[in-house]
C-alpha cells in the first residue's frame, strides 16, 4: 500500500488531519511535539462510481481503494541540523512514497506556531532542502569513487551533481527544471524533495469564506503539486460522526462531501495510482493499479493466479455499465469488450478476468 507522510511545523494540525483522513483518534494537544512517534492509519479513497456499481449490483460488501497515512513528529526549525526530533523525523519521511505539507492559517490563543501558510511553506521547504543537500552531498562522495571504477555510472553522477546544484540554490527538486530521466535516477538516493508532494492549507472555521484566496496564494508559491484548503478541526470532528449525520452537517455548512475526500483523491492521483472495478452481488470493489498497467498485471492485483493463468478480460466502462443496468444486460447487448494481454487498463474500467491455471 502506498504511504503518504503528513509534514508540518508544530501545531499545524497534522494529527487532526490524520484523524480526519483515517477516522482515528490520536491525541491532539496545543503544545509543540505532542506527536513524538509515528501513527499509521488507513484512509479510504471515496469513489462515487464504486457506490453506484454497488447499488446496481445490490452488493453485500463494498471495498474502496485505500492509502496508508503516517503522522510523523512535527518539524522544528533547524530539524536538518538536529533540532526538535531532527534526524528521527527526517528518517521517517524518507520511507514515505509521497509527502503532504500541512500549512497552518488560523489563530489559536493557546497554540503557538506559524500562522502564515506562505511562511510555513518556506520553513518546511528550507528544512527539506537542507536535509536533501546533506544527504546527497555525502552520497555523491561514494558515487564518484564508484564511477572511477565503473564508467557506466558517469551519467548518473552528472545528474546527481546537477541536482546538488539545484539544492544549493535552496530550490526543492519538485520545483526544479530537472528532466524526468535525472529525477528517476535520483530515486535511489531517497531524497525528500524528489518525492511527489501536495499541500494542505489548514484554516479556521471563521476563515472558510477566504478559503479560495488563501489556497490561490499558496498555489502560486508552491508549484509542487495539488493544494487543498480545509478546516482540519472541522473535518476531524465530522469524521467521527455517523454517515447520515456527517452528510447533514456538511450540507448545512455548504461544504458538500467535505474536503477530506478531495484530499484523499488528490493524494491517490499524485502517486500515479488508478482504479479499476469489479462488481457483483457478493462484492463491489475498487482495485488500485499503476497508471499504464496492462490487463494481466491488473489481474494480478486481484490474485497472482489470475495473472499467471490470464486468458482475457471482459471490459466495459463504469458509465456504460451503469447506463445498461447490469452485467447480464451488457453481455446481451454485446457491449462487453474482449481484451487480451496487451490491453492498457483505463481508470474506471470494470473488469471480469478469464483465466486458467
Amino acid at each position: 500500500m502506498e504511504r503518504v507522510g503528513l509534514v508540518g511545523l508544530p501545531n499545524a494540525g497534522k494529527s487532526s488531519l490524520f484523524n480526519a483522513l483515517t477516522g482515528s483518534s490520536v491525541p491532539v494537544a496545543t503544545h509543540p511535539f505532542s506527536t513524538t512517534s509515528s501513527s499509521t492509519g488507513t484512509a479510504k479513497v471515496p469513489d462515487a462510481r464504486l457506490e453506484a456499481l454497488a447499488a446496481m449490483s445490490k452488493s453485500r460488501n463494498v471495498v474502496p481503494a485505500t492509502l496508508e497515512v503516517v503522522d510523523v513528529a512535527g518539524l522544528a526549525k533547524g530539524a536538518a541540523g538536529g533540532e526538535g526530533l531532527g534526524n528521527r523525523f527526517l528518517g521517517g519521511l524518507r520511507e514515505m512514497d509521497a509527502l503532504c505539507l500541512v500549512l497552518r492559517s488560523f489563530h489559536h490563543d493557546e497554540a503557538a506556531g506559524e500562522e502564515d501558510p506562505l511562511a510555513a511553506l518556506g520553513e518546511l521547504e528550507l528544512e527539506l532542502v537542507l536535509a536533501d543537500h546533506a544527504s546527497l552531498d555525502g552520497q555523491l562522495v561514494r558515487r564518484r569513487k564508484m564511477a572511477r571504477a565503473d564508467r557506466s555510472l558517469a551519467a548518473e553522477v552528472a545528474g546527481w551533481e546537477e541536482a546538488l546544484a539545484v539544492l544549493e540554490r535552496g530550490i526543492p527538486l519538485y520545483r526544479s527544471e530537472l528532466d524526468d530521466e535525472v529525477r528517476s535516477a535520483l530515486r535511489g538516493a531517497f531524497l525528500l524533495t524528489n518525492k511527489p508532494v501536495l499541500a494542505v492549507v489548514n484554516v479556521g472555521e471563521d476563515q472558510l469564506d477566504e478559503l479560495d484566496k488563501l489556497v490561490s496564494a499558496v498555489e502560486e508559491a508552491f508549484e509542487g503539486g495539488p493544494v487543498v484548503g480545509l478546516s482540519v478541526q472541522l473535518e476531524a470532528e465530522v469524521a467521527q460522526l455517523e454517515p447520515g449525520e456527517r452528510a447533514e452537517l456538511l450540507g448545512g455548512l455548504g461544504l458538500g462531501e467535505g474536503a477530506v475526500p478531495t484530499l484523499a483523491r488528490a493524494a491517490y492521483g499524485l502517486l500515479g495510482r488508478r482504479t479499476f472495478l469489479t462488481t457483483g452481488e457478493k462484492e463491489s470493489r475498487a482495485w488500485t493499479f499503476r497508471a499504464g498497467a496492462k490487463a494481466p498485471e491488473c489481474a494480478g492485483v486481484i490474485h497472482s493466479d489470475l495473472q499467471r493463468g490470464f486468458i482475457r478480460a471482459e471490459v466495459i466502462t463504469t458509465e456504460e455499465l451503469l447506463a445498461l443496468g447490469s452485467w447480464t444486460a451488457a453481455r446481451a447487448a454485446g457491449r462487453l469488450r474482449v481484451e487480451g494481454k496487451d490491453y492498457e487498463v483505463a481508470d474506471g474500467d470494470v473488469l471480469e478476468i478469464r483465466f486458467n491455471v
